[in-house]
């Protein structure tokens, strides 16, 4: 079997990413769910690094290993944004709000942003493809820590959005903010260990000659979550539909890392 080059295996990622983005964007001009975007980026990216366990230069368990950590995770988040912004539900308001701020409804800026995922596939693949091509035998101790912290990651960003879609699946909640489980201890633990899940890949790459990439998944993820997509669209939405009992929240509740609330009025509203 033909081995691949890094550079062939990015570009031809980013190929079959527009060609994938594409048919997604085509998508939501019917379905008028930009949701459908952050689907495409984790299915994409399972494909992606799928692809280079196939074709990519390598120790072949080490590959296997890689490649299912991918598949676990890409398709864990990706099914439950599918199901719970996607499939029989109206588009989420953050993207309802980014279409009047950012001019969504345009086609150019619509499929430009689709497009932008499709490079942030390729970005992002570049930590995996880095653990394959590790030149040391597989499974040492370092590569052996990267997996207990990449469950600790995957394993706590699943339990976030689980505790936070059984809260809202009770009628009652609708408009009430959600204090349970890891959610009483961060107002945004699904991004913090979605962060944590990124630092995986860099614990295992350590001593590696393509360590540094693996440093583009937590920080480039860090900055985007905290700076930019992430929290702050998500407070100010949050804001916007709830108003005080948000702002309580704000008060007393670590934005990011979990840390027990502080005192106040709010505390023990849960």
């Amino acid at each position: 079997m033909t081995r691949y080059d890094p550079l062939t295996l990015l570009l031809w990622a980013w190929l079959a990413m527009v060609a994938w983005m594409a048919v997604l964007w085509l998508i939501e001009r019917v379905q008028r769910n930009a949701s459908l975007a952050d689907v495409g980026w984790c299915y994409g990216l399972v494909l992606v690094v799928g692809w280079y366990g196939w074709v990519a230069q390598g120790e072949d368990e080490r590959k296997v290993l890689v490649t299912g950590m991918a598949a676990m995770y890409g398709l864990r988040l990706g099914t439950y944004i599918l199901l719970n912004r996607v499939l029989g539900q109206p588009e989420d308001a953050r993207y309802q709000r980014l279409r009047r701020e950012w001019n969504l409804e345009k086609l150019p800026v619509m499929f430009g942003y689709f497009q932008l995922q499709a490079a942030a596939v390729v970005l992002f693949s570049l930590p995996y493809l880095a653990v394959m091509q590790n030149p040391r035998p597989p499974f040492g101790l370092w590569e052996l820590a990267g997996v207990v912290v990449w469950l600790i990651g995957v394993g706590g960003e699943a339990l976030a959005d689980w505790q936070l879609a059984r809260f809202r699946a009770k009628p009652w909640n609708h408009d009430r903010v959600c204090r349970e489980g890891l959610w009483y201890v961060s107002r945004h633990p699904n991004y913090f260990f979605e962060w944590v899940h990124w630092w995986a890949y860099v614990v295992m790459a350590i001593g590696s000659p393509g360590w540094l990439l693996t440093w583009i998944g937590p920080v480039v993820m860090g900055v985007a979550l905290v700076k930019i997509t992430g929290i702050p669209w998500a407070e100010a939405q949050a804001l916007h539909t709830r108003g005080k009992d948000y702002r309580r929240y704000q008060d007393t509740t670590s934005t990011f890392i979990p840390w027990w609330p502080r005192s106040g009025p709010d505390k023990d509203i849960r």
